[in-house]
């Protein structure tokens, strides 16, 4: 977000300045576009690296800013929450060992940060939704301590209107309202930029729309949120419902989201940025001395400030950029799909492979319109986000599994444009050799994360496998080796479960069986039976807590001649049960169960009920906590 001042655009003297601006900074590349003022022949590549930290229990931390300002190196920036940062690398000329010093340069910086982090007890983690984040690290106080993150946060929430809510579906559900943007940060990415000309820029970003599916369908590692299993790439929809400012509506108007794929082929080179002026209301306003049509009549080049603000304020999947290097301006595409991890030569072979593809454009996908239904691109691109390297795409009007589209038909153009654009055919080698190794496998970051958090589920509770999932990611990373040569889990990753086992939301349980007041006794105690539990909620329809009861107290009607058949919840339950909230500490908790004689507490959030901890969890943790002493 830079330096400028945020602020709600309000109808005011400052907003109108600011739209005159950036009509001007549209005009002024039209011109730039016209004229040849914009460089061509050249093409770069750079890099942003976000990335998590953790502390010793690989839960998130909050020492991020702290550990940005003992870094001290201007490649690093702050991001949303305070367990983010990013590294931003200088461009680089496409060709020769570029990939490879790309790679060099990442990790330094990398183990830089990492030896910072050290310093205060903290790791760092790559990967593009780490798995031990949980409620917690999406309250308040994990915001980065800057006000334009507070005043971002306030913009989105008043341009809504209501709670930000997330919906999603995959192998598990999640539906989740909330009341702040923090949902953003469980996102961390790894965004590629390549320069590319502007006398051919509307074929090529019409072509990196194409090829957008099979390339995030080979690079999914963002499958499991909450400890839900939720989609191959779970950021796409997380992202997109983060920060999706559009209110609620009772009909079908079409509103595009801010964080979008598009909707059409493009036709001319500036028709993104009025298509989203057209759009999205300003969100960042600033001050801006310099107008850049005066600035074009008097031989100067333009920095289009005000144009680049509000090109920020659009999270395109691939987005068109603005820049100046060295006196000269140029067009670039930014790719914002790629997650971030597994490892760095995941991400570097992730980004040859997408880099190779843009240089080998075929001739019949240049007036792409006339080849591709851009609808075939988009479900290509939503498919891949959902089932990853296991789902099928359309290309060329015939459908092909994914692995065999890849293998087939887009590695070897990848090859094919890297070697035509000067890379090193050893260098093009080694990172494609990763994209192929990790098709024939099948395991991508995202399958290795599943099929490793299932197999550790079965042995100890969803918290401890988050935990556990989270430090084995860990654990191979400092290996170097790609993911699809990681090993599966094993005894030593279980050992990594280290819960710092402080509140009930550690370890109540979130799979509830309910019943209302209006329901039989008979059904109750049923039901009861049939889960093997000793205590059932009463909730009303609106999910407030309002009873419960318990097996003994059930069994105890009954033997003082209480007639099952007839009676129902609302005449025995505990009314107004004891509850707590999730953060309250273990230690109040067993306190609250040993003063009050009860054997379990509800637990509620905003009146509302999200789990419950019986004396057996209690227990539980207890042993835990004994044997690992």
């Amino acid at each position: 977000m830079g330096e400028h001042r945020i602020a709600i655009a309000e109808q005011s003297e400052e907003r109108k300045a600011f739209l005159r601006h950036l009509l001007h900074d549209v005009q002024a590349l039209d011109i730039m576009i016209e004229k040849g003022l914009l460089e061509n022949g050249v093409s770069r590549i750079g890099v942003e690296q976000e990335f998590f930290i953790v502390d010793k229990h690989h839960k998130p931390s909050r020492n991020g800013p702290e550990i940005l300002e003992k870094i001290n190196d201007q490649h690093f920036t702050t991001e949303l929450a305070r367990y983010n940062l990013e590294i931003n690398l200088d461009p680089l000329p496409l060709g020769g060992d570029c990939f490879s010093k790309t790679e060099s340069l990442l990790r330094s910086f990398l183990q830089h940060a990492d030896n910072v982090a050290q310093t205060f007890g903290d790791t760092l983690i790559l990967t593009g939704i780490l798995p031990s984040i949980d409620l917690r690290a999406v309250e308040m106080d994990y915001l980065t301590p800057n006000p334009r993150y507070h005043a971002l946060g306030e913009i989105v929430k008043r341009l809504r209107g209501q709670d930000f809510e997330l919906n999603i579906n995959g192998v598990d559900e999640m539906l989740l309202a909330h009341t702040n943007i923090l949902f953003e940060a469980c996102n961390t990415s790894f965004q590629a930029h390549l320069q590319v000309d502007a006398d051919n820029f509307v074929d090529t970003y019409n072509w990196a729309q194409a090829i957008a599916g099979p390339v995030l369908a080979i690079s999914t590692n963002s499958p499991i949120l909450f400890g839900r299993e939720l989609w191959a790439e779970t950021r796409i929809t997380l992202f997109q419902q983060s920060v999706d400012m559009r209110k609620r509506q009772h009909h079908l108007r079409e509103r595009q989201q801010r964080v979008s794929f598009g909707n059409r082929w493009i036709r001319h080179t500036t028709e993104v940025y009025k298509d989203d002026i057209s759009r999205y209301p300003l969100i960042f306003i600033s001050d801006i001395d310099k107008d850049s049509l005066q600035e074009l009549d008097e031989g100067r080049i333009p920095d289009l400030r005000a144009l680049r603000i509000h090109n920020g304020t659009i999270w395109k999947w691939n987005r068109p950029c603005y820049g100046i290097l060295n006196g000269k301006a140029h067009l670039r595409i930014e790719n914002r799909y790629l997650p971030s991890g597994p490892t760095v030569i995941d991400e570097i072979a992730n980004m040859a492979f997408w880099v190779g593809l843009m240089k080998a454009m075929p001739k019949n996908y240049k007036t792409i319109w006339n080849t591709m239904d851009f609808e075939d691109a988009k479900e290509n691109f939503y498919k891949a986000a959902r089932f990853g390297i296991q789902t099928a795409m359309t290309w060329d009007k015939k459908i092909y599994p994914a692995r065999q589209l890849i293998k087939e038909i887009l590695l070897p153009l990848a090859k094919k444009g890297l070697v035509d654009h000067g890379v090193n055919e050893a260098d093009a080698k080694r990172y494609l050799e990763v994209i192929e190794q990790r098709t024939q496998s099948g395991r991508t970051g995202s399958r290795w994360l599943v099929n490793s958090f299932r197999a550790l589920k079965k042995e100890m509770s969803r918290d401890e496998a988050m935990v556990a999932l989270t430090g084995a990611i860990h654990s191979r990373r400092v290996t170097g080796k790609p993911v699809h040569e990681w090993s599966g889990i094993t005894p030593d990753d279980k050992k990594l479960a280290n819960i710092q086992y402080d509140i009930v939301g550690n370890i109540m349980t979130t799979d509830l069986i309910t019943a209302q007041s209006s329901d039989p006794l008979e059904l109750v105690l049923t039901i009861m039976n049939w889960r093997t539990i000793r205590h059932m909620p009463i909730e009303d329809e609106q999910g407030s807590i309002t009873g419960i009861l318990t097996r003994k107290r059930i069994e105890n009607f009954v033997s003082k001649g209480g007639n099952l058949q007839e009676a129902i919840a609302k005449d025995i339950m505990i009314v107004n049960p004891v509850c707590v909230d999730a953060s309250c500490g273990i230690l109040m908790a067993m306190e609250i169960m040993l003063d009050r004689k009860i054997s379990c507490l509800p637990v509620i959030h905003n009146h509302q009920l999200v789990g419950l901890i019986t004396d057996y969890d209690l227990t539980n943790v207890q042993e835990k906590l004994s044997s690992a002493l």
